[in-house]
């Protein structure tokens, strides 16, 4: 066995061996494969191999796509079968939230370039005719859904790996996984010890174990998962072309054909976890015993939607566990906090994601980033505050609510609240409707009298509207106060302070006393991040930017550090509120004595507000007159009560994100990863603006940047109106101009201020100009839509810089 190697990848499964085999395709021959047992011999070999497109998240579904397409390549290379069945699909619809879902998840296929079709009751009983579709709206059809041969497969990017220069060694068991002061791993098997420059975690339903090794949790935990194959059914076995899979959402069910006969599978509402305390390694080529008491609901009603179930012998019954992560997304990338070491773990959908996953890492792995955001499946995207009490009652939730409908306002309750601010309970007593963002708890919007405290999920308007539309208007009219809590915080400090920030920044570093606007460029020129820089002083300098991204910037800042600068992430260590509107300054004016009105737009300043010595930025996002107000977590509710008393005799109200996401489309202000993220550019979004071209230092990305400036962007983002009417744009709707689509929506929603729905989108540069006329498709509707040229709140910046 070898004793030396550039990579080390732990675990013989569909994932292990995708990461190895992309890992060649890149150009890394010297990579290394460890497998405990056979290839296969986890959760791969008993997974029912089926494979489509669909995903809520635009990136996955393009990573779906690339795996499906994969296939046929590996049979290329490899000379082996993958056992592919391209049968299509259909997706179910029997209530008009289903079928919301439905018509826009066909709208983002439109731009996606997939062949997806809104089909009827009785295409269906064409397309699928086992199908009962008594109370059924309609379904999304899509040809390229199928099915394929799990050990087949996985053996087929094994042998692709081995032609590209890996080694691949089973029966070899990994004991420990130990670094090195120098980043590198001695990789300890009962076969000897590997030294190894990078180590990947793919472990499937050891990863837990593995992670474990090298002092890493990983958040995620298997679940039991019960499919049925059944006997030889006639009107299976006498058809011309192969059945189509069907996905049975209010029934819990999958369905496709097996051989003669059917595959379903099921998942249930009172699933269970399954090895609660840890994945027994001698854990293998077996299955969990039969309880068909678990899924009997399941089966009977999958027995009405199909009846020729109720009369099919069954031939077997497959009861295996997978892992999930709390959100069912694959967990991917570099750990933070640890050095060469990588997670490709949590793939549930192995055979749907698995190529694009492996692809993903390996660009990472040899090239710095990958070509696509990475937020749906990043391991980044939980922080350190997450445990084993918080991933088990998520990952129960995502399992029983896999097949539910996806609503983009849903706030799913288990395992919360978690983590909260002194500030709870004065809010919760004040109405207030919870959100979550990073396990923290944030305000959504207040309800007020009897208006209940739950939000109706929705594709449409919901029961929001009215109480977000009263928020707004207190701000725009006398002033609102949020809290500032779920802002990322950073503390950068040291001699080389300045330097390192006009390294990793693309904006102006500020001078003392004042802030900044910078994005944040990975070396290929995309936004990695948007944030505002205060200068506290020569070697002293706060950052603040998205609170969900903390360990994915965090983990860059990391990665990029020199001598002479201490960063320091202090999200969790300051708090404090934003007050906003015509009147903020004379609220603030009632709390201090000194004078504010000398702050100009972008200042900042240590003020004494009462007993609270606090830090003031005069910044607000809403794109009104507005204040940042920064204190200790411990004087947060002091500080409360003083702005709090003193806004009432201005009209104070609060204010949640719902109205702070309307009040922002004001202004034209874009959002983290909407309108900015690194799927896009600088030149693209209009940032280029905010950086600092004329500064001397070779910061990050710069050379990218100046040359897609050079170039000039083939898109740029745009703002419409739209004539909508109960439903407004969340993202990813197609833009039609000219009977074509030529673009996107990113984000959007109603203005409750302006009394227009609006939309950001992404147009083709050559199509732009004054008053372009265009449509945006809203749940299968084309809406007409106006491009608005310049922001119709402030348009001259007057209330928010006077």
């Amino acid at each position: 066995m070898k004793t030396t190697t550039r990579v080390v990848v732990i675990g013989g499964g569909v994932v292990g061996c995708s990461v190895l085999y992309h890992l060649t395709k890149l150009g890394w021959s010297d990579v290394m494969l460890l497998e405990r047992a056979e290839l296969t011999a986890g959760s791969t070999w008993h997974a029912a191999g089926g494979f489509h497109t669909i995903n809520g998240d635009t990136n996955m579904a393009a990573l779906q796509g690339y795996t499906i397409r994969l296939y046929k390549e590996l049979e290329e290379i490899t000379g082996l079968s993958c056992g592919l069945h391209h049968s299509g699909g259909i997706t179910l619809a029997d209530s008009r939230d289903r079928f919301d879902q439905l018509l826009a998840e066909r709208a983002k296929h439109r731009h996606m370039g997939l062949d997806t079709h809104i089909v009827t009751p009785e295409e269906i009983r064409q397309i699928a005719p086992i199908t009962n579709t008594e109370g059924i709206i309609g379904a999304l059809y899509d040809p390229l859904d199928g099915h394929l041969d799990p050990s087949g497969t996985t053996h087929a990017y094994a042998r692709a790996a081995r032609i590209g220069g890996a080694t691949i060694e089973t029966h070899c068991m990994v004991r420990e996984t130990n670094p090195r002061p120098d980043g590198t791993w001695d990789v300890v098997t009962d076969k000897g010890t590997i030294h190894a420059e990078h180590v990947v975690n793919a472990g499937g339903l050891w990863a837990r174990e593995v992670a474990a090794m090298a002092g890493h949790y990983v958040p995620l935990h298997p679940m039991e998962h019960h499919y049925l194959v059944t006997d030889d059914i006639p009107e299976i076995y006498e058809r011309d072309t192969e059945h189509p899979h069907v996905m049975d959402p209010a029934g819990e069910s999958y369905l496709r054909q097996e051989g003669r006969g059917l595959c379903i599978g099921y998942y249930e509402k009172k699933p269970r976890a399954w090895a609660i305390d840890g994945t027994p390694w001698d854990f293998g080529a077996e299955l969990l015993p039969d309880d068909l008491d678990k899924i009997g609901d399941s089966i009977e009603f999958s027995y009405r939607r199909f009846p020729v179930l109720a009369t099919a012998g069954v031939k077997r019954v497959i009861h295996g566990p997978f892992t999930f992560a709390p959100d069912g997304n694959p967990l991917v990338g570099p750990v933070p906090g640890l050095r060469n070491y990588w997670s490709a773990c949590g793939v549930m959908a192995g055979f749907s994601q698995g190529g694009g996953v492996g692809l993903m890492l390996a660009q990472w792995m040899t090239t710095g980033e990958c070509e696509r955001d990475s937020a749906a499946f990043d391991v980044a995207r939980y922080g350190n505050w997450i445990g084993k009490g918080y991933t088990r009652p998520k990952v129960v939730e995502n399992y029983m609510t896999r097949f539910s409908v996806a609503y983009p306002n849903e706030e799913k309750p288990a395992a919360r609240p978690l983590r909260r601010t002194p500030m709870w309970d004065v809010f919760d007593g004040m109405g207030a409707v919870w959100g979550h963002q990073y396990g923290l708890e944030v305000v959504n919007y207040f309800a007020e009298g009897d208006e209940p405290r739950h939000e109706t999920p929705s594709f449409r308007r919901s029961n929001a509207f009215g109480a977000t539309g009263r928020e707004c208007r207190a701000v725009r009219e006398a002033v609102g106060i949020n809290e500032i809590h779920n802002f990322g915080k950073y503390s950068v400090t040291g001699p080389g302070a300045r330097d390192w920030l006009d390294h990793v920044m693309a904006g102006r570093v500020p001078p003392p006393g004042r802030i900044g606007l910078s994005p944040m460029l990975s070396p290929s020129g995309r936004i990695i991040g948007d944030f505002t820089i205060a200068c506290l002083g020569e070697e002293n300098f706060r950052l603040t930017a998205s609170y969900g991204a903390q360990a994915y910037h965090f983990r860059w800042f990391m990665n990029n550090m020199k001598p002479g600068v201490q960063v320091t992430n202090i999200s969790d260590r300051l708090t404090g509120f934003q007050i906003a509107g015509p009147r903020a300054r004379e609220v603030l004016q009632a709390c201090t004595r000194a004078d504010v009105s000398e702050m100009r737009f972008l200042d900042v300043r240590p003020l004494t507000l009462g007993m609270i010595d606090g830090l003031v930025q005069r910044v607000s996002y809403t794109g009104d007159l507005g204040y940042e107000i920064y204190c200790d977590p411990m004087e947060q509710r002091t500080l409360w009560d003083l702005l709090w008393s003193a806004g009432q005799s201005f009209g104070m109200r609060p204010f949640g994100m719902r109205a702070m996401m309307s009040l922002r489309l004001d202004r034209h202000f874009g959002a983290w990863l909407r309108e900015y993220s690194p799927d896009y550019t600088p030149a693209e979004t209009g940032l280029e603006r905010f950086i600092a071209w004329k500064k001397p230092t070779e910061f990050i990305g710069r050379a990218a940047a100046e040359k897609a400036r050079a170039q000039g962007p083939a898109r740029r983002l745009c703002m419409f109106d739209i004539e909508a009417e109960d439903a407004d744009v969340m993202g990813d709707e197609p833009l039609w101009i000219n009977g074509e689509v030529a673009g996107f929506c990113t984000s959007g929603g109603y203005s409750h201020h302006l009394g227009r729905s609006m939309a950001h989108a992404f147009v083709p540069t050559p199509l732009i100009a004054p008053g372009l006329e265009a449509e945006i498709e809203v749940l299968g509707v084309r809406r007409r839509a106006h491009r608005i040229d310049a922001p119709l709140f402030d348009a001259d910046g007057a209330r928010m810089r006077g």
